[in-house]
């Protein structure tokens, strides 16, 4: 096997994994069954068939597969080692440097509980576990972050998706396999963005793909943590690759690759449910191809259509409270959906009505041979200097409208007070979002992405490089919106989860593409080929200083450790037949789950309005149930009046920083305690 084809193969061998895998996992985990035997089973033959179907190639796949937008030459063997090395150096990185957040205070930890539950139990909802309280009571109740009490059980908050991977890895490591299960999937989004980087720039340049994107910040952060973002890279690159593949092949093997691809795009939503928002632009383009009588846009549509649809069938079933939270924003999305599917039929028809079909394919040829796509590419240009300019002219706020809205106020109010900001919690600024771009990617690269977003306007339009069409349409249109509306607490890191799922590949694909464009027409002067490779590595390596000086302190900063051991010890103090009763609010919302899913044990809370009597009779009611009551709490003297205070649970650590208005730096000490009393115990 040649360089080129390697390349190109093993790049998407992740992605077709992931696809079997929640092909499989999904009906199971629907079906009550997910267990590991079954999910083996199946998963073992499906992966087989959709890494045949994903990997072969027609007889000219030898000579092709090594070409790319950039250029005809050989792939040599030092770029496919380099990105393997890459992608190495950076899973043993992360694994090293993984975090232990497993303590429910954000998303990462909520997804490890979520995925401890799917490993250890395989169905949803969780039960309430009433009976071990002695039934229903006024004064407690059972939901805490991210797990709603819903229809009489908890139902976790988020998609699916990524719990489904995580309980693979805890099935076969426990806690240390879910949380290692984090850095893998991160290294494999550094190899496939390498492959989608070899397809449409060139294989030479894919080793700089990987370089740039293992050393982003937001790379780092995502895959030392639980988020659900790699795996929805993994899916989009992955796509977007066999996408690519299936332009390069014939007849069914064609069709096949553009199920796949549309499979993966759709899947995304399984995942993230804004990834319904992200693969929006893969429906016009399907559109396309059926508009032009290519079978190649049926078999993308039934692909997309197939993998969207399982996420949101799983979201409306197991997810529904969480959908119903999502309400003011997800309502528009679907609204916007269903606006573009039904433009997206119009489109077909009047492209394949004669009447209206050739005035359009004439109008789209004059297009082509105007100004139209110097004007666009200009017009690119200015839309990106207009996000640069925004903060003069823009100061977004945002005034709360519910519980959790004024608790990010707060939130936001501390930071500010820690930076010496002026204190404002409604401030949301999202008018800087394309310098929080700048701060990751850094100026360079930025710039070369302007270039790169332009001169691919401009080739499209002209009907040239056919290849970038699906890839810049979704680019453009997600980093649009997102930079336009972020949507997130803006504390950094935190809110640079927004720009890794899309945005900051994106434009890393574009600058790269610019890169390789300003290459070639130096090359034109009549530089030696030593001379060139001398002046692409160095600028190449000047794109990624300010990337280094952004990321260096957190490529080496360790934080969320100990936390495993912590849990483990605390677990061990709480006897099996406890009933466990939490009277102080912090400590029911970070280890309600935890005790539940991790410990085994039966967990409730009380209400704010509880009083000690009220305690006293939940006890009681607990005793009557043939079960030990535990009351816990953050002090011990919150536990003091309902038995001897018994610390389980000390915990120091440091957590990563907190910024608004500048790159991500530090970190901040972390500190918990939990205490239990034992009600009758001497």
């Amino acid at each position: 096997m040649n360089a080129g084809r390697l390349l190109m193969r093993v790049t998407v061998v992740p992605s077709l994994l992931l696809v079997a895998w929640l092909a499989v996992s999904l009906p199971l985990l629907m079906a009550g069954a997910f267990r590991p035997i079954p999910a083996f089973a199946l998963f073992l033959p499906v992966a087989a068939l959709v890494l045949w179907l994903g990997l072969r190639t027609g007889p000219h796949d030898g000579a092709r597969g090594e070409d790319a937008a950039a250029g005809r030459e050989a792939v040599p063997w030092w770029a496919v080692a380099a990105v393997f090395a890459i992608t190495a150096a950076f899973l043993v990185l992360q694994v090293v440097m993984s975090a232990e957040q497993i303590i429910v205070r954000r998303d990462p930890a909520s997804y490890v509980q979520f995925a401890t539950w799917l490993a250890e139990h395989g169905s949803l909802p969780i039960p309430l576990m009433e009976g071990a309280f002695g039934g229903p009571d006024g004064v407690i109740y059972y939901q805490s972050p991210a797990f709603y009490q819903h229809d009489g059980a908890i139902v976790p908050q988020f998609m699916a998706g990524l719990p489904l991977v995580l309980a693979l890895g805890g099935w076969i490591g426990g806690t240390h396999g879910i949380l290692l299960t984090a850095p893998l999937l991160g290294a494999c989004c550094v190899l496939a963005f390498a492959g989608l980087v070899a397809r449409l720039v060139g294989p030479r340049w894919a080793p700089a793909g990987a370089l740039f994107l293992a050393l982003a910040l937001p790379m780092l952060y995502v895959s030392r943590n639980t988020f659900s973002e790699p795996p929805a890279i993994l899916l989009l690159v992955g796509g977007l690759s066999l996408m690519y593949d299936s332009r390069r092949e014939e007849g069914r093997r064609a069709d096949l690759k553009a199920f796949l691809a549309g499979l993966a795009l759709g899947l995304i939503v399984l995942v993230r449910i804004d990834g319904l928002r992200d693969v929006l632009p893969v429906v016009a383009f399907a559109g396309f191809y059926v508009a032009r009588r290519r079978w190649i846009g049926y078999w993308t549509a039934g692909g997309l259509l197939l993998g969207a649809g399982a996420g949101l069938a799983e979201g409306f079933t197991l997810s529904l409270p969480y959908l119903a939270y999502l309400y003011a924003s997800l309502a528009p999305l679907l609204l916007i959906t269903a606006v573009i599917l039904v433009g997206t039929v119009a489109m077909v028809v009047l492209l394949r009505w004669d009447r209206t079909g050739i005035p359009l394919r004439r109008a789209g040829a004059a297009v082509a041979r105007g100004r139209v796509p110097g004007a666009a590419a200009v017009l690119t240009v200015l839309v990106l200097l207009g996000f640069a300019l925004r903060p003069l002219v823009q100061t977004v706020r945002r005034p709360p409208a519910t519980a959790d809205d004024e608790m990010n106020v707060r939130f936001i109010e501390t930071v500010q007070r820690i930076q010496g900001l002026p204190v404002d919690g409604t401030r949301q600024y999202s008018e800087l979002s394309l310098h929080w771009v700048a701060w990751y990617i850094g100026p360079p690269a930025l710039l070369f992405a302007a270039l790169g977003a332009a001169l691919l306007v401009r080739r499209l339009l002209r009907g040239q490089s056919p290849e970038w069409l699906l890839p810049y349409a979704m680019i453009v249109w997600t980093t649009t919106q997102v930079l336009l509306r972020p949507g997130i607490t803006p504390d950094h890191p935190w809110a640079s989860r927004r720009l890794i799922g899309l945005v900051i590949p994106g434009l890393l694909l574009f600058a790269l593409f610019a890169a390789a464009w300003t290459a070639r027409r130096v090359r034109r002067l009549g530089y030696s080929p030593r001379a060139m490779r001398i002046g692409t590595v160095t600028g190449v390596g000047l794109m990624l200083v300010p990337v280094v000086l952004t990321s260096g302190g957190y490529i080496v900063t360790r934080t969320e450790r100990h936390e495993v051991a912590a849990v483990e010890r605390m677990c061990g103090a709480l006897r099996p037949d406890s009933s466990i009763v939490v009277v102080e609010h912090s400590t029911a919302d970070r280890f309600l789950q935890v005790v539940r899913g991790m410990c085994g044990r039966p967990a409730a809370r009380t209400s704010d309005a509880a009083t000690p009597a009220d305690v006293r009779r939940v006890i009681a009611k607990v005793r009557d149930a043939g079960r030990r009551p535990v009351i816990m709490a953050a002090e011990a003297e919150q536990v003091a009046p309902y038995g001897t205070p018994t610390r389980i649970l000390r915990l120091d650590t440091r957590q990563d920083g907190r910024t608004l208005t500048e790159p991500p730096g530090g970190t901040w000490g972390l500190a918990m305690e939990v205490w239990i009393a034992e009600p009758g115990r001497s």
